[in-house]
């Protein structure tokens, strides 16, 4: 089993508002989102894999933040970045900051000190290539 961080770079075509579990509803504007997450419990990188379903719609069950999006709109998985066998999600989340907007405050970050774990772009490649030179670090 393989474990790591992990950034999902998503492609949301159009403006959907969503109900993010406890962190209630919120609007996400059509554009592309990076959520990085860690995939260090049982399965690891299994994790991804259970996200894709997600989006795919062949699983129902909400687990994380990230779920909601994925599960609940018009939203496809356009890449995932990874690193494996270290734990850097905070770090990679922080170096995206300088390039994505967030758009609900402690998303995917319930436990740890950043402001968020899901950033907004409104043009894919600065965004994929922060989270790129992110994880390369």
């Amino acid at each position: 089993m393989v474990t790591g961080t992990y950034t999902i770079l998503v492609n949301l075509p159009e403006a959907a508002t969503v109900a993010v579990g406890a962190l209630g509803e919120h609007r996400f504007p059509a554009g592309y989102y990076a959520y990085t997450g860690s995939a260090f419990g049982p399965g690891g990188f299994a994790r991804v894999d259970r996200h894709m379903e997600i989006a795919a719609g062949d699983r129902d069950a909400r687990h994380w933040h990230v779920d909601y999006l994925l599960g609940d709109t018009p939203s496809r998985i356009e890449t995932v970045v990874r690193s494996a066998e270290v734990d850097i999600e905070c770090r990679v989340a922080d170096a995206i900051d300088e390039v994505g907007e967030t758009v609900v405050p402690g998303f995917g970050a319930s436990d740890c000190e950043c402001e968020t774990h899901l950033h907004y772009t409104v043009e894919k490649a600065p965004l994929l290539a922060a989270i790129r030179s992110a994880h390369e670090q």
